[in-house]
């Protein structure tokens, strides 16, 4: 079958500009890891769509039990690359958690996340939040939460959220929503890895499609996770998101398409290749406003993806986002897959991924702005990207207009109006931004026992 597809893409390469730039691949047939998630479109569309087998790449695509298992299966080999957390690549490469270096030349994605409370947390949160024509106002601040976490206090009771990795944006996004209404995430150190010291909310990992049973049973009393799985609870009646991460942080990076650099080294042409398919599957994915997402949704529901039902991914995928059962809201940049240079891996979001990690411990001790850039720049490729985007624009894919071809890697500051807590972030100059965060570690700060020193 392999040979007849390459003599196919032989023949087809005559004709057809998919063709025009064929790479000489050092290896072509890959198996990449990803989690059920929404935001692992570009890798289901890619294969889908034949954009793989456009490069001449015989791809295979395998669900993972979870985040750990998937970035060891990268670092060991039986993963050729993955559908990855932000984090992951980067944590890895400064030795957090399991040491080994990483790179991503593909952000998959931006914004697709949520928060989601119980009913009965929900219940308590309302009376603290504005309502207008009897909804409501957006975006929810974790001001609301704090009397309800107060009255847990009270009662002796601690209050769970879950997330699903503690490099995950998701870790980081919560903890950014509970420290902008006051409330204390906890801190993590060396010696205490729970991520819970000095914490009001007790934050533990739970895996992203176990989110909805797991609020059901009552072991957490919410959630931060990726859709499908704030939809889900909606769908079930167990859950109400109260805020998504676009009003967190408007137009936030997501995941990342995750390699070894070892792969990259040993394999150039064929990241190119790899990189190529994805920056294709993107563009499919948000062209003509979004015209392809029905299509797209059908593809994630299949039991070999995301494999929930249509409706539930529907919900978030096709520019709506559902809160409390019934008040349903346009939402169109829920899930950017492309525009807004979604793809590129700008230094300044791997720096926000780490000004993240040093807030709340787990970098322990204090970092320069330098070494912030350098830990970036080790990380995130963006020369790879641009060399993948530059063959598709020759070869008539891709439109010269769509890529940052001028960037220095840094996006402009994140105005102040755009972020939850109402404070810029400018990735040029992490540890001023640090110092600019009420709660958590900033300057020489360390985590001793339960108390910050320094």
């Amino acid at each position: 079958m392999k040979s007849f597809l390459l003599s196919l893409a032989a023949t087809t390469a005559l004709v057809s500009p998919a063709f025009a730039q064929m790479l000489e691949l050092e290896k072509d047939e890959l198996t990449f890891g990803f989690i059920k998630l929404t935001d692992m479109a570009p890798l289901a569309v890619a294969y889908e769509n034949g954009y793989f087998l456009d490069e001449g790449l015989f791809v295979t695509l395998e669900a993972q039990a979870n985040w750990k298992v998937l970035l060891d299966g990268v670092i060991g080999g039986q993963l050729d690359g993955a559908h990855m957390l932000a984090g992951q690549p980067l944590a890895a490469t400064i030795g957090f958690g399991t040491e080994a270096h990483i790179i991503t030349p593909f952000s998959m994605d931006l914004n697709g996340n949520g928060i989601t409370v119980s009913n009965e947390v929900w219940e308590m949160m309302k009376p603290n939040i504005p309502q207008e024509d009897g909804k409501p106002v957006h975006p929810i601040s974790a001001t609301a939460l704090a009397p309800v976490v107060e009255q847990f206090k009270s009662e002796g009771k601690p209050f769970n959220m879950g997330m699903v990795f503690p490099v995950s944006t998701h870790n980081y996004e919560l903890r950014y929503w509970l420290a902008a209404g006051g409330l204390h995430p906890g801190f993590y150190s060396p010696d205490n890895i729970t991520g819970q010291i000095n914490a009001d909310v007790l934050l533990s990992v739970t895996p992203p499609p176990q989110m909805p049973a797991t609020l059901e049973a009552g072991t957490i009393h919410g959630y931060c996770v990726g859709e499908p799985w704030n939809q889900q609870a909606v769908f079930k009646g167990i859950g109400v998101p109260v805020i998504t991460d676009y009003e967190l942080w408007k137009n936030n990076p997501e995941k990342v398409f995750g390699i070894s650099a070892e792969f990259a080294e040993a394999n150039p042409n064929t990241t190119i290749a790899v990189t190529k398919a994805l920056i294709r599957a993107a563009i499919w994915l948000d062209e003509n406003d979004n015209a392809n997402r029905p299509e797209a949704v059908e593809i994630l529901s299949r039991a070999e993806y995301v494999g929930a039902d249509y409706d539930v991914i529907a919900n978030s995928m096709t520019g709506t986002f559902e809160y409390e059962k019934g008040d349903k809201r346009e939402v169109p940049d829920f899930n950017v897959f492309f525009r807004y240079n979604a793809t590129y891996p700008f230094y300044s979001d791997a720096v926000w991924y780490l000004t993240q990690m040093r807030r709340w411990g787990q970098i322990a001790e204090p970092k320069s702005d330098t070494w912030f850039d350098e830990v970036a720049k080790s990380v995130y490729r963006p020369d790879i990207y641009l060399d993948a985007a530059r063959m598709l624009v020759d070869e008539g894919l891709a439109n010269e207009a769509d890529f940052p071809w001028d960037s220095d890697g840094y996006k402009v500051p994140t105005p102040a109006a755009d972020i939850i807590d109402g404070i810029e972030y400018d990735g040029r100059a992490p540890n001023a931004y640090l110092e600019s965060l009420p709660i958590g570690l900033k300057g020489a700060q360390t985590v001793v026992g339960a108390e910050v020193k320094g």
